[in-house]
């Protein structure tokens, strides 16, 4: 097999499947297969809920021109044969595959009434029906946003700057901030007039209200889920090990357990069973790291080891105000952070050098550049399993 006669098939047009794709177009010829025409901007959904964005880009303006798009969606992946069977029914043979199929949210069927009345939002099509439902409720009606992680937090303060009464119901309010973040997150939605009940859980979800563990009846226009995340189950209906998530368990060159012709990038892979933050801030490297495996293997070279380090958190509180959330290199959150409208101006910047960033990669192939830590994975393995990665792989 030569690079000018391999074809990539590339499942998921979100962050982390186009910069493979991008990465990989100067040297295979590159499908990339996703349910969209268009490439979402998954950190705005909460902007388009609100109605102050759309959430979109076209591809042409974050892909490639050599990439060939196919707007399907994969069904199964036959290892064995190299394939992979679409939902049109329409079959594409690989080389290697990049399974980068994302991530979506999850409402579980263990809370009474959260499937049939919570509506998720990490989807497009997720925020397109919350956005469908909010706009027949008038603003003076209540929301719930259930969660208080950082796409809880976002939602509230842009539905609250809107002029909604919001209530955020947590067990822990920003759980991956410094104390001195989560303070300023804090002190934002206090100002945009959001309540934050603050170690409660949701244990019933009806039409017009929600019931919470200590037996109090919150009124509930529309309830927002954001309390979880999940992956499609495409890498185990195939046959493919997963975790326990159902992520696409992988070697730390971020190749399939099963098969050195699969590789993994983004939220659905998990490299030796610890995978990084669900993120785009994962997504960009992991899927530059994806692309630099299948190039290797096409070179007769040696993969390297995944060494992406984090280097913050951005939340956007409205369109007046953010935090910016300084975190080490291994992604544990530090005491400095940057907030108010310096911190909404850092997360715009940083919502548009992601696209910058896409672009780049599709100009260039191999142009895009990531923050370094070799020593990361050692060390987290070290703190889960008390051994190596190289013995947990």
């Amino acid at each position: 097999m030569t690079a000018q006669n391999t074809h990539v098939v590339v499942i998921g047009g979100g962050y982390a499947g186009v910069m493979a794709a991008n990465r990989l177009s100067a040297a295979a010829a590159v499908t990339l297969v996703n349910p969209r025409p268009q490439f979402v901007e998954r950190i705005r959904l909460h902007q388009l809920v609100a109605g102050n964005d759309d959430a979109v880009a076209d591809y042409s303006a974050v892909l490639a021109d050599s990439v060939h798009v196919v707007v399907d969606s994969a069904a199964r992946i036959d290892a064995r044969a190299r394939t992979v069977e679409l939902v049109s029914g329409e079959t594409l043979p690989y080389d290697y595959l990049v399974y980068a199929v994302g991530s979506t949210g999850k409402v579980p069927d263990s809370v009474p009434g959260a499937a049939e009345n919570a509506y998720p939002i990490s989807e497009f099509e997720q925020a397109q029906r919350l956005a469908e439902r909010m706009a027949g409720v008038a603003r003076t009606e209540p929301i719930v946003v259930v969660g208080g992680g950082l796409t809880g937090i976002e939602a509230a303060a842009e539905f609250a700057e809107a002029g909604r009464p919001v209530t955020l119901v947590t067990d822990a309010l920003g759980p991956t901030l410094a104390a001195t973040g989560r303070r300023s997150v804090t002190k934002r939605l206090a100002r945009l007039g959001v309540t934050v009940l603050d170690g409660a859980t949701v244990t019933r979800v009806a039409a017009d209200h929600v019931v919470l563990d200590d037996g109090r009846r919150l009124p509930s226009a529309v309830t927002v889920w954001t309390a979880g995340f999940d992956v499609p189950g495409l890498a185990a209906a195939s046959g493919l090990t997963t975790d326990a998530l159902g992520r696409l368990l992988t070697d730390e060159t971020l190749t399939s357990v099963d098969d050195s012709h699969i590789v993994a990038a983004g939220d659905a892979g998990s490299p030796s069973n610890l995978p990084w933050r669900m993120s785009c801030q994962a997504a960009l490297p992991l899927g530059a790291q994806a692309a630099n495996t299948v190039l290797s293997r096409l070179a007769g070279e040696q993969p390297a080891d995944v060494a992406h380090g984090m280097a913050g958190q951005c939340i956007s509180l409205g369109r007046k105000s953010g935090t910016f959330q300084f975190n080490n290199i291994d992604d544990t959150p530090r005491r400095l952070y940057i907030g108010g409208r310096t911190g909404a101006v850092i997360k715009e910047q940083v919502c548009r050098w992601t696209l910058k960033w896409l672009r780049g990669e599709a100009a260039e192939p191999g142009s895009y550049t990531y923050k370094k830590d070799p020593d990361r994975r050692r060390r987290l393995a070290q703190a889960a399993t008390g051994v190596e990665v190289a013995s947990v792989r």
